[in-house]
């Protein structure tokens, strides 16, 4: 059987791919654990926003197939450094070929796996980031007034905690806040006629106001922040409520998040398409390396030109050698069967 993909490797060129593979182990071993910081990075940010996405959002598996996948990423990179420096040493290398077998097997299966899979996520999920963060944050502006009900107590710190931090306001603006309740009920006096007029007034017994929370307020405002009556222009003094931007944040919070996380999202790709990229190159090095170093007997500086390869025979050989090796030849079928052979007949003498 010919092998697949054979490569002549003299000595100098044995020692250099020994040594670029050390090399490309410890960019690799360096990939897998900025991987792994970008990934964490992400998942401690939606730790606190995921308040915001919509739970069928899929967009927080990226960090989750990620951090594993960095994980491998490291370890490959750290072994394959180990391995190739020890091969550089015939006293060195024995203990490593028993680890460099499985080490190829995890690292394409496992690492490679997890690696072209979040890859693809990274690619992917972006894009429905968007619908889960308009659901989510229309769900959480719609609790903001439930300080009292479980499950909904922290809403109300969560969100003005991302108008300060993020400087948005509402979901598209502020006037998000004029068609939802935000102040709770329990701050309302039912025997206040205007109370009771404006709950009166609503469909779904709502009181709502054209105010906001103090959350958003933009603090380099060079007037007080005017919370209030904002569709009113009578009710504050020398107060256009067509430049709302000089007391309240401009934006909304659902393009801040999105473009803030489709940018953590977009750093996370970019770091996995090279950590994959650097899996492929040291998998392929140490498969080349190994298969060469078989054939000297371990000695990197054996005499002779020696062929590094990536499988022993071609892939329909293999299945062959599978099926045949599967015991399936070894049984022919009942009509294929050999006719069994008769008796000899008796010779009788001569009379």
């Amino acid at each position: 059987m010919a092998p697949v993909l054979p490569l002549v490797l003299p000595l100098q060129l044995r020692i250099r791919l020994a040594q670029g593979i050390w090399l490309l182990s410890w960019l690799l071993a360096l990939a897998g654990g900025l991987t792994i910081l970008c990934s964490g990075h992400l998942l401690g940010q939606l730790w606190p926003l995921g308040t915001f996405l919509a739970p069928s959002c899929p967009f927080p598996a990226l960090a989750r197939v990620a951090l594993p996948a960095g994980a491998v990423a490291l370890g490959t990179g750290l072994v394959g450094a180990g391995a190739s420096r020890a091969s550089l040493d015939a006293a060195r290398y024995p203990p490593w070929r028993g680890v460099l077998g499985p080490l190829l097997v995890a690292g394409t299966a496992g690492g490679g796996g997890l690696l072209l899979l979040a890859l693809g996520l990274a690619l992917g999920l972006p894009g429905s980031l968007s619908t889960g963060l308009e659901e989510g944050l229309g769900t959480a502006l719609a609790h903001y007034k439930d300080t009292e009900v479980p499950g909904h107590c922290h809403t109300k710190r969560l969100i003005d905690e991302l108008q300060l931090r993020h400087h948005c306001c509402g979901r598209h603006g502020y006037k998000d806040w004029f068609g939802v309740q935000w102040v709770s009920s329990r701050y309302l006096d039912p025997n206040d006629q205007d109370v009771t007029d404006r709950i009166q007034s609503n469909v779904e017994g709502l009181y709502l106001t054209d105010g906001v929370p103090f959350s958003c307020c933009n603090p380099h405002s060079p007037r007080p922040c005017l919370q209030s009556q904002l569709l009113d222009p009578h009710a504050h003094l020398i107060f256009d409520p067509r430049q709302p931007n000089l007391n309240l944040w401009a934006q909304g919070c659902h393009g801040v998040l999105l473009g803030y996380l489709q940018g953590l999202a977009s750093t996370l790709g970019s770091i996995l398409a090279v950590t994959f990229l650097l899996q492929v190159l040291v998998l392929l090095g140490l498969r080349y390396l190994q298969t060469a170093l078989e054939g000297l007997g371990g000695v990197i500086d054996g005499e002779g030109d020696t062929q590094g390869y990536l499988l022993p025979g071609g892939l329909k050989d293999m299945l062959k050698t599978a099926w045949l090796h599967g015991g399936v030849a070894h049984k022919p079928a009942p009509e294929e069967a050999a006719p069994e052979k008769a008796p000899p007949e008796e010779v009788l003498p001569e009379a």
